[in-house]
C-alpha cells in the first residue's frame, strides 16, 4: 500500500492548477475550431501522449492487474466521462464568453471537494480550516450575488470536477495508467465522431496544412500532464486540502484576463478575491502547522 507523502502532494498540486490557470493562453490560439471539436482533439492526442508516457513510464503489471479486476474498466469508463463533461463545458464556455461562469464553478469546486471529503470520506477538519471554509464560502457567495443567480456552467463544472477527483482518489489504479485507459475509453467516441462529421472544421485543408494542427496536436501533453499531477497529488494530500489548492487557478485567470487581456476587474470580484485569499492563507498556515507536527 503506498504511503501519503504531503510535500510530494502539494508539489503536484501546485504545478497542477498552474497549469490549469494558463490554459486561457492556449485556448485563445485554438478560438477559432468550435469547442466539440476541440474536445475530440484533447481525446485523441492525450491518448496517443498518453500512450507515449505509459511506454517511457513503466509501471510494471499495471494492465495485469486492471485485467483482473474488470469492474475498473467500468470506473474509469465514468471518470473519463466525467473529465471530458468538463473539458467540454470548459472550453465552451471559454468560447462564447462565459468566462465569469467558468471561474465562478472553479470557485465553487473546492467547496464541494471539502463537502464530498466531509460526507463521503469522513475526513474532519480542524477550527482553522472550519475558519478558512467559512471566508471562501463568504467569498464565492459574493461572486454568485455578483452574477445574480447560479449559473448552469458553473455547478456543472463544480459538480463533475469534484466527483472526477474524489472518484480517482479513491480508484484503486496508479494515476498515469488510470488516465491513458480513461482517454482509450474515449477514442472510439472520437474516432467515430471524426467519421460522421467529415466536414468537421479541423478536417479541412486550411487546418490540416496550417499550424493549428499542432497546437491541437499539443492538447495531448497540456491536457495530460496537470492531470497526472492532480491524480497524484490526490493520493498524497486530503481532499480538503487539495480542494483550496485550487484557487490558485482561477485567480491565475483573473490575473491574465486583468492584465493580459484588458478585461475591467469590478470591485465586487476584487472583494470576493479578498475573502477567498483571507481562506486560502488561513487553510495554508493550518497545512504548514500540521506538516511541522509530522516531521
Amino acid at each position: 500500500m503506498h504511503t501519503a507523502n504531503p510535500r510530494h502532494g502539494y508539489i503536484l498540486g501546485l504545478s497542477a492548477y498552474i497549469i490549469w490557470g494558463l490554459f486561457p493562453m492556449y485556448f485563445k490560439l485554438i478560438q477559432s475550431v468550435p469547442a466539440l471539436e476541440i474536445i475530440i482533439h484533447r481525446a485523441l492526442w492525450s491518448a496517443l501522449f498518453g500512450a507515449l508516457l505509459l511506454a517511457v513510464w513503466k509501471h510494471p503489471g499495471w494492465f495485469r492487474e486492471l485485467r483482473a479486476h474488470p469492474q475498473r474498466f467500468a470506473i474509469l469508463a465514468f471518470s473519463g466521462t466525467l473529465i471530458a463533461s468538463n473539458w467540454l463545458i470548459y472550453v465552451w464556455a471559454v468560447n462564447n464568453e462565459r468566462m465569469l461562469e467558468a471561474s465562478l464553478g472553479y470557485y465553487i469546486n473546492p467547496l464541494v471537494n471539502v463537502l464530498l471529503g466531509l460526507l463521503l470520506l469522513g475526513e474532519r477538519l480542524r477550527r482553522l480550516q472550519w475558519l478558512a471554509v467559512g471566508l471562501a464560502t463568504l467569498g464565492v457567495a459574493q461572486q454568485v450575488w455578483h452574477v445574480g443567480s447560479l449559473p448552469w456552467v458553473s455547478l456543472s463544472l463544480a459538480l463533475t470536477f469534484g466527483f472526477y477527483g474524489l472518484i480517482r482518489k479513491q480508484a484503486p489504479v496508479a494515476a498515469l495508467p488510470g488516465l491513458v485507459v480513461e482517454t482509450w475509453l474515449l477514442v472510439p467516441l472520437a474516432l467515430g465522431w471524426l467519421l460522421l462529421h467529415p466536414e468537421a472544421s479541423s478536417l479541412t485543408p486550411e487546418v490540416v496544412h496550417s499550424p493549428m494542427i499542432f497546437w491541437l496536436a499539443a492538447a495531448g501533453p497540456v491536457t495530460l500532464v496537470p492531470l497526472v499531477c492532480f491524480n497524484a497529488a490526490a493520493r498524497h494530500l486530503p481532499y480538503a486540502t487539495l480542494g483550496f489548492l485550487q484557487y490558485i487557478a482561477p485567480t491565475l485567470v483573473m490575473l491574465l484576463a486583468v492584465l493580459v487581456y484588458g478585461e475591467h476587474l469590478a470591485p465586487s470580484t476584487l472583494a470576493a478575491f479578498a475573502f477567498i485569499w483571507a481562506g486560502l492563507a488561513v487553510y495554508s498556515v493550518d497545512a504548514w502547522w500540521s506538516l511541522r507536527k509530522i516531521s
